[in-house]
């Protein structure tokens, strides 16, 4: 519950508590709430193990509050980044979007998919079909955006296409705050009402998880005795290569771990696996 204890042992743990507050809706399980309050900045749950390709389905409910966003994307280490951002009091409508490196493109990647019945009220199952050549983003196991990876090239000959492993993390956050830029307020949905009815009466905004499906679709399948992924050198001039390891990463930060001398040891790889978000292992 407690990320800066994590100590890299994902056999342990399938997820940590980077930051804000969880709860159980019910004694029986069924469902976790992400909280945010005026005070917690958000909450954010991150997997303890990598996926390096793959189909990721997380089943949810969304915030329906202007300023305050539901998030489920992948993350690594080098900020590729795929997303499903729920903003603001839009609850007929996602919004996908992909970052390469931390890249932030002069126009945005951004798209938005129309005509849900009401994400706050009803949970749907929103996939990231993430494969080395292209990403699919679906709802209910229908597709909305696909993206090539032939069409991220740019006029240098670099693709700009999401490729290294990464963590799965879902979040509310408040981007409805005085701190934020002026068009995060605006895209959000403006700012934070504090005095919204329902947050008077709960005390918090938030948002409801379900279950998170993982199915990993490695180039190369790992091996007997693989437990994590490395960078190595570089397999271009923006691209580093990914190699698989029997390095532990024990004792390492969340982030990864370095050797002396070493690759960059980024986690523990995983394998197929549905995670209950009820009465998993929190750090």
């Amino acid at each position: 519950m407690n990320g800066t204890y994590y100590d890299g042992n994902a056999t342990e743990y399938d997820w940590v508590l980077d930051k804000g507050n969880v709860i159980n809706t019910n004694s029986s399980g069924g469902e976790l709430a992400l909280l945010l309050t005026e005070t917690n900045g958000g909450t954010r749950l991150s997997s303890t193990r990598y996926v390096h390709y793959g189909t990721i389905t997380a089943r949810l409910k969304t915030g329906r509050w202007g300023g305050v966003v539901t998030a489920f994307i992948t993350m690594s280490d080098i900020k590729d980044e795929i997303d499903w951002e729920f903003p603001g009091d839009a609850t007929t409508e996602g919004q996908t979007n992909y970052f390469w490196q931390g890249n932030i493109p002069t126009q945005t990647h951004g798209t938005t998919a129309t005509g849900l019945t009401d994400t706050f009220s009803n949970y749907h199952d929103y996939t990231l079909d993430w494969q080395p050549d292209s990403l699919t983003w679906l709802i209910d196991g229908n597709i909305v955006r696909t993206l090539q990876r032939s069409d991220t090239v740019d006029s240098n000959g670099v693709s700009m296409y999401p490729n290294t492993p990464s963590r799965i993390q879902l979040s509310i956050w408040p981007a409805g705050i005085n701190t934020s830029a002026e068009g995060t307020v605006q895209w959000a949905g403006g700012m934070i009402n504090w005095q919204d009815p329902d947050y008077l009466t709960d005390g918090d905004f938030y948002a409801l998880v379900s279950s998170v499906n993982v199915t990993c679709a490695d180039p190369t399948p790992p091996a007997t005795g693989v437990t994590s992924y490395t960078y190595g050198q570089n397999a271009s001039s923006f691209t580093p290569s990914i190699a698989f390891s029997n390095q532990s990463t024990v004792n390492g930060a969340m982030g990864g771990i370095v050797g002396v001398n070493g690759p960059w040891v980024m986690g523990t790889v995983l394998g197929a696996v549905v995670f209950s978000l009820i009465g998993v292992g929190l750090a």
